[in-house]
This record gives structure tokens, C-alpha cells and sequence, in this order.
């Protein structure tokens, strides 16, 4: 079981993302696929070095309070466990389910360790505070065979985030999405009727049928008359 790490207090970030500073290939970053406040979001870590050059044997990332909830995306390269930890007091979820308990930290073990210079990532599902504008820290201990790198580190309020040796990845909340944007306004999901051009349409064709029938029997009557006339025509002659 791995000690929860103790980061520094968050300092407030504006913008849609804040992401762990500094050149982003020497430390561990996040990428939220949403910031949206209230949302599902699925954020990568990405690790992208050992430790001094030591392979990477563990990941062990901690949640912020305000997260009770985590789902972890399985990594064929990893076993991944969830470290459960005691609410002071119960809370309801959307459901009506009382939780006694919260996801404190998402630990990733290697099964062969992760080579200096080597990247992989690891993804957990989850869902974000309804808190726009608020910064969501997310503490990450790399162990390494020899050493590790504590990537808890947030900025003091006017400090240059820059400045830190082992930044801790963040995320900013953003306001929530409009909803209904998937629909067009006025739009009916029942089937539109049939134009009236279309039952027109059916007393014309058969007004046609009818003309066309008429137009028949004339043209067969005339055939007839001229045969009978031809006959007539003949039989005079021979008399």
C-alpha cells in the first residue's frame, strides 16, 4: 500500500487547462478530454522518464477531495489499484446511494518496468466538480528502481510555476456546456406527412389511365372502319 503524498495548496489558475509546467517532456503531464464543469471526463497522464535514468516501476496518482468517484482505463503493462479512504460524513450520490467512502489514490504497478526514455500513459474516468474557475490538483509519485521523482509540487501565490522542480499536474474547471446544442430549435423528431401533391398526384395518373383508354378504343374503331371499307371497295371490282 503506498502513503498518500502531501502536496502543496493549489494556487488559483485562469484559462480552459493548466497543465504541469515547465518543459512538458521531463514531467508528468494531464490531458482532460473535457474541463467542463459537472462533466465526464476521461484524463491521460502521460510519464515520460524514469527516475536518473532509472526504470519506472510505479504511478501512484492521488485525487483532490472533491473527487469521490474514479474508473481506471487498464494498461496490459500495469496492474492498477484503487486506495479507498473514509468520508467524515456520508454524502447521496445523483442515485440516492449513500457513499461512505472516496477514491484517495489510483496506484499503477509494472509489470516490467517502464524504461528510462520510454512514455506510456494512464487514464482514469471520472467526473468533474459542478465548480467553475476552481483548480483540481492531482498529486503523482513516479517510483523508479533506484529513487523517485514526487511530482506534488503547486505554486506559491506570484510564483513561477517554472520554478518548480516537480510541478504536480493540474486541471482548471471551465463553465459547463450549453446543453440542447444537439438539436436544431423547431425540430421534430416525428416523420413529416405525406405532401398534398401527392394525393393529387394519384387522381391525376388516374385521369391519364382514363384519357389513354379512350384514345384506344377510337384508334380500334377507325382500324375497323377501314377494313370493313376495304372489303366493300373489293367486292365492287369483281362485280
Amino acid at each position: 500500500m503506498h502513503i498518500r503524498p502531501i502536496a502543496l495548496p493549489a494556487a488559483g489558475a485562469a484559462g480552459a487547462l493548466a497543465l504541469a509546467v515547465a518543459p512538458a517532456s521531463a514531467h508528468v503531464t494531464i490531458t482532460p478530454d473535457t474541463t467542463a464543469a459537472g462533466a465526464y471526463a476521461v484524463l491521460t497522464f502521460s510519464a515520460g522518464h524514469g527516475c536518473d535514468g532509472s526504470p519506472t516501476t510505479t504511478v501512484a496518482i492521488d485525487m483532490p477531495d472533491q473527487v469521490y468517484a474514479v474508473t481506471p482505463t487498464r494498461n496490459p503493462y500495469w496492474t492498477v489499484e484503487k486506495v479507498m479512504a473514509d468520508l467524515d460524513e456520508p454524502i447521496t450520490d445523483a442515485h440516492g446511494n449513500e457513499i461512505t467512502e472516496r477514491v484517495d489514490q489510483v496506484v499503477y504497478e509494472a509489470r516490467t518496468p517502464l524504461p528510462d526514455g520510454q512514455r506510456d500513459t494512464f487514464e482514469l474516468s471520472l467526473q468533474l466538480p459542478d465548480a467553475a474557475g476552481e483548480t483540481l490538483v492531482f498529486p503523482v509519485v513516479q517510483t523508479c528502481e533506484e529513487g523517485e521523482n514526487p511530482w506534488i509540487e503547486t505554486p506559491a501565490e506570484g510564483q513561477d510555476p517554472e520554478e518548480l522542480e516537480f510541478p504536480a499536474p493540474t486541471v482548471t474547471i471551465t463553465e459547463a456546456e450549453a446543453e440542447g446544442d444537439s438539436h436544431r430549435a423547431g425540430a421534430s423528431d416525428e416523420e413529416p406527412a405525406e405532401p398534398a401533391a401527392s394525393a393529387e398526384g394519384t387522381g391525376g395518373d388516374e385521369e391519364d389511365e382514363d384519357g389513354n383508354g379512350l384514345a384506344l378504343a377510337g384508334l380500334g374503331t377507325g382500324v375497323a372502319g377501314i377494313v370493313v371499307g376495304g372489303i366493300a371497295l373489293a367486292r365492287s371490282r369483281k362485280a
